[in-house]
């Protein structure tokens, strides 16, 4: 589910398929599309799945207890593989677009261990986002901010609003962020 978010995925499913030697390679006798929104994380995702892999299976299982389910062929060319993910998988790229930084903190946002980055030499987690309809002013450095109580990111292409993060492992608001430290631009460290 992770993966299906940083790409961009608007669509996942649950698919109840026979154990093969080969992993997901089984014939698949049931499967349950479920929608990934904008804003959904992979813990919501999972849910979602959870509850579709129930109706499912809830669905097929008097099939299969009669041993009359029908099964079809799994296309291994219409799917693709992921490897696990590393926590430098997390890092954020703040060159990339707005929409794509976004992708990532939903994809790794908590129980996951979140997007990370570093700021004036802290670092960060980035635990939930919004795309923002703010721009940049010209071609800005990646930075954060809070203006009207709001704390922003500017990326390699447009703006995230910060709804929730960590600096320096202490969760914190844009209001004693800028207590703190001010309402200036602070760019990201590499």
């Amino acid at each position: 589910m992770n993966w299906a978010i940083i790409r961009g995925e608007t669509e996942t499913g649950a698919t109840l398929h026979y154990m093969t030697e080969k992993p997901d390679n089984g014939d698949i006798v049931a499967q349950q599309a479920v929608p990934i929104l904008p804003n959904d994380t992979a813990h919501e995702v999972f849910q979602k799945v959870t509850v579709a892999a129930e109706m499912a299976l809830n669905d097929v299982l008097p099939a299969l207890l009669a041993g009359t389910a029908k099964a079809a062929k799994q296309d291994l060319s219409q799917g693709a593989y992921f490897g696990g993910r590393k926590a430098e998988d997390g890092i954020i790229d703040w060159s990339q677009p707005a929409q794509q930084i976004h992708n990532l903190v939903r994809a790794v946002a908590p129980p996951y261990p979140g997007a990370t980055t570093q700021v004036m030499g802290k670092p960060m987690r980035i635990l939930q986002t919004l795309v923002s309809k703010c721009t940049a002013a010209g071609k800005e450095q990646p930075a954060f901010y809070v203006k009207e109580g709001k704390a922003y990111a500017i990326c390699g292409s447009g703006v995230l609003r910060v709804v929730r993060f960590e600096l320096d492992g202490l969760e914190m608001n844009a209001a004693e962020f800028a207590a703190k430290y001010g309402t200036e631009k602070f760019e990201f460290n590499r």
